[in-house]
């Protein structure tokens, strides 16, 4: 009525449109790519009995796995790259016990809420992230003192196969740190996202009444519609590397655990 009677801009009124369309296109796109998501999460699983049912998911979305409490390090034994390393260990004549005795950090990954422990955390230097586990002697071979014990481990680390142990050691702890703190980060930006989502469709309901009753211009409805379908945009992008993040977990715990 109001684009009849003149009060509305005829050109503004269809580039409003024109912006709402592509966001719709592109709102389109990215379901595409949260769907392909999911079948690489289900792929990497090896089984669709492992996905959460209909009533643990919204929109399609697959929800976030819930990890164990005190989850042990001992899990990431099982990864290929630590596998290996110990069977390069192996090849050299060491003893697995011994090596996995003196540079792997037998903590728990996750707390009481499945976030990350500060055992874990405090693996890696604050800020810079550099690594500060130190080695436990503990190897019959070291008991004759500390200062031999010291003069030992250096001449271990002379060995390339322990070096490359000691590499895959941290690369398993710092994959699980980081997908566990950018879990926790993701979570918390979806929450806040569809905060304002719920805030914007109630604008939006507004700018509809506002207009049915002649008090604003439909300029006002798409700008509404225009704001609710970026955030919705935005939901998605987050929700599609959540759905990322968690295959990156569960390959940096090697593949699942056992509740």
């Amino acid at each position: 009525q109001q684009l009849v009677t003149g009060s509305t801009n005829v050109l503004a009124l269809e580039q409003a449109r024109g912006q709402i369309e592509s966001t719709r296109a592109e709102i389109a796109k990215r379901e595409g790519d949260l769907a392909q998501a999911n079948n690489a999460l289900q792929l990497v699983l090896g089984t669709y009995r492992a996905l959460p049912s209909e009533k643990g998911m919204k929109g399609g979305e697959i929800a976030p796995v819930k990890l164990p409490p005190n989850l042990s390090s001992q899990i990431l034994l099982q990864r290929p790259d630590i596998m290996e390393a110990e069977y390069q260990l192996k090849a050299a004549d060491a003893n697995i016990g011994a090596a996995r005795a003196a540079f792997f950090p037998s903590i728990t990954l996750t707390s009481g809420l499945s976030a990350s422990s500060t055992e874990l955390s405090s693996l890696f230097t604050s800020g810079s992230g550099m690594w500060n586990f130190i080695p436990k002697i503990e190897i019959p071979i070291f008991n004759a003192g500390r200062n031999k014990a010291n003069l030992k481990l250096a001449e271990i680390r002379q060995q390339q196969s322990v070096v490359n142990y000691e590499q895959k050691i941290q690369s398993a702890f710092k994959d699980v740190s980081d997908t566990l703190a950018l879990r926790d980060s993701l979570s918390q930006q979806l929450e806040s996202q569809q905060r304002y989502l719920d805030s914007l469709q109630i604008t939006l309901q507004r700018a509809r009444g506002l207009y049915a009753s002649g008090a604003v211009s439909y300029i006002e409805v798409l700008d509404a519609e225009r704001s609710l379908f970026a955030t919705q945009q935005t939901i998605l992008d987050l929700t599609y590397s959540r759905q990322v993040n968690e295959i990156n977990l569960f390959t940096a715990l090697g593949g699942g655990w056992v509740e």
